[in-house]
């Protein structure tokens, strides 16, 4: 059967009319499946509990499967999934992922309705539905509950909408996709399908009916005044506090972002809240850290900032991210140096300043503002160059402060690879991320800033001027390291403290950390921290009854995040987050819920599998340039990417040339992608398969005889050795190469990235090289080279 299409801006096209209805596609079926999404929040004190009621329906006389790519905040427990359909109610299980997946296919395969709920992302999130059959409606009802971020006596609810498009790089792989979305999966996005659902073009009716509520029960806690980001609301007050809700046509295209400013300035008091478990044997705690006054003399610092300019940060967010920096730079102490980096797919610095740190004189200052002000969007977003380098520039040097800035959207689709490359190098830095978006990937800003650093998310040029008042504060040394948790009466778990290592104090910023504990929900704890700076904090029955949910989602997290850099034994890590998960019921990349209702609907169990495109963000005006290859968010045929070798050499095999690639326009790229995922009428396109990544012993052997026998200058060719190990490591990962092997080349790639012109440390550097590589292309005498190790099947592919 052929699908035809109505498309905006298209030639030959027919402008959608008002009788197309909900949908923004319109098929000869009718519209593509996702109805409405409903949120319901509850907002007692300071926190939170929301339900996501996302509704589907089948037009067609088909049975569908379809699958919805969706935001949740990251630092939110996903505790519940229920489905809902011809007065039936089926409540979802947790369960490892891979035995969830095997209950859904089968389910879906015997005609049963079913339905799943995975996290691709710590914030990404997939629901598929099963076996909708013609004319049905079905609901699937997301729980989650959190705890609202609280700053400078205002508290935060933020609620992400969109996935937003993200630069995936790195080479296509070869074979079946492991998801349904546009982009390829890739050496370094090896998951690229699962996080790129197609995106609606501009200029469609709304396709998905948006209704959001949240209700604010004070409890106890002196008045707030609400102001709502981004989204039309109405407020009314109700007893103990007040309803705010969106008013009705809302897109689903943004942030929702609801702020609580409290008339009392001391609403946050360090506390010690205790709630036990249902057997009563132990249970959680959350110890809130005021920061004490501030105090001393500042030490010196080193700060590198990293400007992201490219495609996808066009219009007002390259102006804010323009202006944000500029206030960083201007915020430096005479006895300050920085460095100025922008990036897109090249990295560029000031011409005028020298290379490496300089100090922050007003003549410095000055002239990277000049520069700074001269920078456009373009290009694609190859992040892992400049923050090798930054972190190369800030290698340890005595006691002064090393401090590195990001301001960036964080559309990237290879987070994990990020995180995984700069783990070692970035020790002992201190990152502050700006995340400059109305859709912002805030779950990566979050995890790169870890828990000593601090990430400041800018959803308008309105809110810039405060947002840089607050990141002013927070590029400063922190009043309180050190921050530790010690038992004075309340029998804390020893290794349960989450987050871990356990953050700063920053001026106006209380810290909150949840723990176990065991016996009874009575005693105290102590607190200390750095000059000699000590409290005792008595504990206090709590009512929160998400309390241990919430302590179980950051112990995960951190879990998460130690698995993903490889630190420690990944199968015993990997038994800790599913145990963890399993035990206090919150969704991790190994489980999933899933709900499957016993009754079948759908003799055969043949379905029609469809992809919900999701709208583009609000202020992006297009899909970005980067646009290209395989779908939104690939790089395409041509454009450099970190890590691409720089011209032919022995150790370095040249890739080979794309083939010509016809040009298209937006609209009708976009079309062609739709037509694919909601009718699924389209066969994936054969991928020439990648090139052979050899064994880091080989690489090691080959790189030797390319240093040894090239005629060209070290410099050049220790350049190009470092952009070779930058484009083998991701792929050396994913095969499970030996790890020593793996943090010696990440360590020469990391002094590689530091840029010289001094000819004494180029020389230094190559003999360097030279000895290292040595040492990795032959074993030790009298000892065979270990056997690699087996291949992990990735958690996505279970």
């Amino acid at each position: 059967m052929s699908t035809r299409i109505a498309v905006v801006g298209d030639v030959g096209a027919t402008r959608p009319t008002e009788d197309d209805g909900l949908g923004c596609l319109r098929t000869e079926r009718g519209n593509l499946p996702l109805e409405a999404v409903d949120v319901h929040a509850t907002i007692t004190g300071l926190a939170s509990r929301t339900t996501i009621t996302q509704t589907f329906h089948n037009p067609h006389p088909d049975p569908l499967e379809a699958t919805y790519v969706f935001p949740l905040p990251a630092r939110a427990a996903v505790t519940a999934l229920r489905v809902e359909a011809d007065g039936r109610v089926v409540e979802g299980m947790l369960k490892e992922r891979a035995a969830a997946r095997a209950d859904y296919d089968q389910a879906v395969s015997d005609g049963k309705r079913a339905a799943i709920a995975e996290e691709e992302r710590p914030g990404v999130f997939t629901t598929r539905v099963g076996n909708i059959v013609p004319g049905e409606r079905i609901t699937v009802r997301l729980t989650i509950v959190g705890v609202l971020a609280y700053e400078d006596d205002t508290a935060e609810y933020r609620l992400p909408l969109v996935v937003a498009p993200r630069y995936v790089p790195g080479t296509p792989l070869p074979g079946d996709q492991v998801g349904d979305g546009v982009a390829r999966d890739t050496d370094a996005v090896p998951d690229a399908s699962r996080i790129s659902p197609p995106v609606l073009l501009p200029g469609f009716p709304n396709p998905v009916r948006l209704s959001l509520v949240v209700d604010v029960d004070l409890a106890g806690l002196p008045p707030a005044e609400p102001s709502a980001s981004l989204h039309a609301t109405a407020t009314e007050e109700t007893a103990g506090g007040f309803r705010v809700r969106v008013e009705p046509g809302a897109r689903v295209d943004r942030d929702f972002l609801l702020r609580l400013r409290f008339a009392d300035a001391d609403v946050v008091r360090t506390s010690l809240a205790v709630r036990p478990d249902k057997d009563g044997e132990g249970g959680t705690f959350a110890l809130t850290v005021l920061p004490p006054a501030a105090g001393g003399r500042l030490p010196s610092r080193d700060v590198v900032l990293v400007l992201d300019r490219s495609g996808s940060m066009h219009g007002w967010k390259v102006v804010a991210a323009r202006r944000a920096a500029s206030r960083v730079v201007d915020s430096l102490r005479a006895d300050d140096r920085f460095a100025v980096l922008a990036f897109d797919d090249r990295l560029d610095s000031p011409d005028e300043l020298p290379t490496g740190l300089v100090a922050a004189t007003d003549r410095n200052r000055y002239r990277a503002v000049e520069f700074l002000a001269g920078l456009e969007a373009r290009g694609g977003t190859e992040m892992l160059n400049p923050l090798q380098r930054a972190a190369g520039l800030l290698g340890a040097e005595g006691d002064r402060e090393r401090v590195l800035v990001l301001v960036t959207d964080g559309q990237v689709g290879d987070e994990d690879r990020l995180l995984r490359e700069v783990a070692t190098s970035l020790a002992g830095v201190r990152v502050h991320t700006v995340g400059i978006d109305r859709a912002v990937n805030a779950a990566f800003l979050q995890r790169l800033a870890g828990s000593t650093g601090r990430c400041e998310l800018v959803e308008s040029e309105d809110r810039l001027d405060e947002a840089m008042r607050a990141i002013h504060h927070r590029i400063g040394a922190p009043v309180l390291t050190g921050l530790a948790v010690r038992a004075a009466g309340l029998a804390v778990e020893e290794g349960s403290l989450a987050p871990a290592p356990l953050p700063d104090l920053f001026p106006g910023v209380p810290v909150v950390v949840t723990g176990r504990y065991a016996g009874e929900p009575s005693g105290a704890v102590e607190v200390t921290g750095s000059g000699g700076w000590r409290q005792r904090v008595v504990a206090v029955a709590s009512d929160n009854a998400g309390l241990a949910a919430l302590w179980a989602r950051a112990r995960v997290r951190d879990l998460e995040d130690r698995y993903v850099v490889g630190a420690g034994d990944l199968d015993a890590l990997e038994r800790q987050i599913v145990g963890t998960s399993l035990e206090h019921g919150v969704l991790s990349r190994f489980t999933a819920f899933v709900a499957v209702d016993e009754r079948v609907v759908n003799e055969g169990g043949q379905v029609r599998r469809v992809t919900q495109p999701v709208e583009l963000p609000d202020g992006w005006s297009s899909v970005p340039a980067f646009a290209g290859g395989g779908g939104y968010g690939a790089a395409p045929a041509g454009m450099p990417v970190a890590g691409a070798p720089m011209a032919a050499m022995p150790f370095v095999p040249a890739p080979a040339p794309a083939a010509p690639r016809a040009r298209k326009t937006r609209a009708r790229a976009g079309l062609e992608a739709a037509v694919a995922s909601s009718a699924d009428l389209a066969a994936p396109k054969p991928v020439a398969p990648a090139p052979p990544v050899p064994a880091p012993a080989e690489f090691a052997a080959e790189a030797l005889t390319g240093l040894r026998e090239a005629r060209e200058p070290a410099a050049a060719l220790l350049e190009r050795l470092h952009q070779a190990i930058g484009r083998h490591l991701p792929s050396w990962r994913a095969a499970g190469a030996p790890a020593e092997a793996l943090r010696t080349l990440s360590d020469l790639a990391a002094e590689l990235a530091v840029p010289t012109t001094d000819p004494t440390e180029v020389d230094r550097r190559l003999r360097h090289a030279i000895t290292t590589l040595e040492t990795l292309a032959e074993p030790p005498s009298g000892q065979s080279r270990p056997a690699e190790p087996r291949r992990r099947k990735p958690f996505w592919k279970r």
